[in-house]
């Protein structure tokens, strides 16, 4: 059984968390409109002869910000990537300090680093209106480079509303 699934709500993850899935359900469809456009590219490239570079970079924004909005949902429902060999044989409690230490020393921190130096990494690109450097490529870059400020702030949120959640357990709730 997941950690998530038995550990207590706090106010805080009431009042992110059910955000973060509703963004997470919402952000599926992205996948469908990056699955057509990868079908019309390839219609277009092999049947009409006529690649058009705007639908490969649509492709990598649509992925790029499914992915970066994602990261939340996924960490917030307790649905990304462990060593699930070791991990499932550890009792709740050592899966709670793992989470809870992995949060607090690698998760937050990373969080912040990215949020300090992806602030002028954007503002850059917005004051030189920065371009797509592909004959024919999409403009406004600073608008997918923002997108890297919005998935690290929202993977920051669901961070905090776990990392609450785990406190409560480890600390203040009877377990």
């Amino acid at each position: 059984m997941p950690v998530d699934d038995q550990l207590p709500a706090t106010d805080v993850s009431r009042a992110i968390d059910p955000w973060l899935q509703r963004l997470g359900n919402g952000m599926s469809w992205i996948w469908v409109c990056l699955i057509f456009v990868i079908v019309l590219n390839v219609l277009l490239r092999y049947v009409f002869s006529e690649g058009r570079i705007e639908l490969e970079e649509i492709q990598w924004h649509l992925y790029s910000t499914g992915f970066m909005l994602g990261l939340s949902y996924a960490f917030q429902a307790d649905a990304h990537i462990r060593v699930d060999v070791l991990h499932e044989r550890f009792s709740l409690e050592l899966k709670a300090w793992i989470d809870l230490y992995g949060i607090v020393l690698f998760v937050l921190p990373f969080t912040l680093l990215m949020l300090i130096y992806g602030i002028p990494f954007v503002v850059d690109s917005y004051e030189t209106k920065e371009v797509s450097p592909s004959p024919g490529g999409l403009e406004l870059r600073w608008l997918i480079k923002s997108v890297l400020l919005l998935g690290f702030s929202l993977l920051g949120l669901a961070a905090i509303s776990r990392l609450t959640r785990l406190w409560s357990f480890l600390f203040s709730h009877a377990r």
